[in-house]
């Protein structure tokens, strides 16, 4: 950019003159103004890429959920854009975390479930800033179980990490922090936003809560008393021609712990095969709690005990482990919320909102009783699909709803395009960026794809194909099992119509849909 800027010739009377000094001055300061907008416009944005885990889209106010209102989660949604047709390739922790990293499906990045170890050698979007000139950043869970690189400064929880007084693993060296997890990771995120903010940075804020078994914050554990959540519609589904979901071991009814997910001391209560660690992990939990707070806690929950302890039918146990369930998960998001706010009020304050992206997404959904469930996995719509809201005022309107399939996946080309670097070639999502600026993109795609490898919980493996009208999923492994649906008539996904003869045709069409996507993507063909 040339810029002429005027100077002065005091050997001449006329510049010399008070109104010809003024009008110079007046000029130069615009000048100077525009320059320093100029550079403003010119300069790379800031990332702050907040992940919780297992946060459902029906937990977040902006969504519409009845259950919680949270309006600093709203905020990123209404001065950006709400993502109301994001999804994930893998619902499933570290699965979906290593795809949002590279860029790339699971079967192409090497981690498939939640026992591999992720190949931390390999490309990822933060070692491509950091190598633009980033400094990078990766803070809370990580639960990829290799060592982070590509990052400037790493402080990470030990696999799942613990809600109370957590260790953490600060670049290589053991160290424990006091107070509740979510707020000691925005303390040490803040901090190094603080040391940091004089260059472009890109920083992963990866929370823990609200992952089972959500443990509360000790300011939180009385929110909600006053509340009784009604059992979804279907949360008695039968699972009537699903064998999927006739194999699973992740029901509310049978296959919560008391101890562990309920929170109440029981010795003699039965304890599943699916839970045999459950009891003793509960006990390492709320041993970390000091003295004083565990009297809080005692105090808290001494209710709870009572009313447990005057139950007598399986419909009373199973009403009040749900309660407990949800009283708990929305007391951990409740305090992530708080903490979206303290990142979002400190932009503010530091003047670093206009030029900082902020992006808000879970690491996959999650059930809260729809078919009778906890935990994710499935295909079905309330682990599949994922929150997702980014806002970045510099270059997106605000209040913006948007209806296309965007996944995971597309995290990773997004940055790199809003960055100025070019996209690799080999990743496999696709830039948002225009999607994000004008609302729309002719070229975007119509249906996703999905695939899910982990046996854990009794789970099959799947993989599927979704429209805007149909789902395709199909079983495989231990059982070779098809489930259509039609999510027009049967948006929660209860009938089966796999064998209706009318659907033969759309079964057929959707099936070379997923022999497409998976020639696309490369993924090895199981049928």
């Amino acid at each position: 950019m040339y810029v002429h800027i005027p100077y002065f010739r005091f050997l001449n009377p006329y510049h010399m003159r008070p109104g010809y000094l003024i009008s110079s001055l007046l000029s130069l300061s615009l000048i100077l103004i525009n320059c320093a907008a100029f550079s403003q416009s010119q300069k790379k944005p800031n990332i702050i890429f907040i992940v919780s885990d297992d946060h459902a889209y029906q937990a977040i106010s902006s969504y519409g959920s009845k259950l919680i209102n949270t309006p600093n989660i709203d905020r990123i949604a209404r001065e950006g854009v709400r993502m109301d047709k994001a999804y994930v390739t893998n619902s499933v922790c570290s699965a979906s975390r290593a795809v949002i990293l590279t860029g790339k499906y699971s079967h192409v990045n090497g981690l498939r479930d939640n026992g591999t170890f992720f190949d931390s050698s390999q490309q990822t979007f933060p070692k491509l800033l950091q190598q633009a000139g980033y400094k990078t950043a990766v803070i809370g869970k990580w639960h990829l179980w290799s060592q982070p690189t590509g990052f400037d400064y790493w402080n990470i929880l030990p696999a799942q990490g613990n809600y109370y007084n957590p260790g953490f693993i600060k670049m290589g060296k053991d160290t424990a922090y006091k107070g509740y997890i979510t707020d000691v990771i925005t303390d040490l995120s803040l901090n190094w936003i603080e040391q940091n903010k004089g260059n472009p940075f890109c920083l992963l804020l990866w929370h823990k809560a609200p992952h089972r078994n959500c443990m509360p914050p000790l300011k939180y554990l009385d929110r909600f008393n006053d509340k009784t959540f009604p059992l979804p519609a279907n949360f008695y589904d039968d699972y009537r021609d699903r064998l999927g979901l006739q194999r699973q071991h992740i029901t509310m009814a049978k296959d919560l712990d008391i101890r562990y997910d309920s929170k109440i001391p029981c010795d003699t209560c039965t304890v599943t095969t699916i839970n045999n660690w459950a009891p003793a992990e509960w006990r390492r939990e709320i041993d970390r709690l000091t003295p004083d707070e565990r009297k809080v806690w005692d105090a808290a929950y001494a209710k709870e005990i009572v009313e447990f302890n005057k139950i007598k039918t399986d419909d009373e146990r199973i009403r009040f482990q749900y309660q407990r369930y949800l009283e708990d998960y929305l007391r951990c998001i409740q305090d992530v919320d708080d903490n979206v706010g303290r990142v979002l009020d400190y932009l503010d304050r530091n003047n670093m909102r206009e030029n900082t992206i902020v992006i808000y997404m879970s690491d996959q959904g999650f059930y809260l009783g729809e078919h009778g469930l906890y935990d994710k996995r499935f295909m079905y719509e309330e682990s599949f699909r994922t929150p997702m809201m980014i806002r970045y005022p510099a270059q997106v309107k605000p209040n913006q709803k948007n209806s296309a399939f965007a996944l995971n996946l597309d995290i990773a080309p997004t940055l790199m395009d809003w960055i100025g670097l070019p996209i690799p070639a080999d990743m496999q999502g696709v830039s948002m960026k225009k999607l994000l600026q004008k609302g729309k993109d002719e070229n975007w795609r119509k249906e996703i794809y999905y695939h899910y490898y982990e046996q854990s919980f009794g789970l099959t493996p799947h993989y599927g194909v979704k429209t805007n009208r149909y789902k395709l999923i199909h079983f495989y492994g231990a059982i070779n099992s098809w489930e259509l649906y039609d999510l027009k008539k049967d948006k929660s996904e209860m009938h089966n119509l796999i064998n209706a003869p009318k659907y033969a045709n759309t079964i057929s069409q959707l099936k070379e849909k997923i022999k497409h996507w998976q020639q696309y993507y490369k993924d090895p063909i199981k049928q």
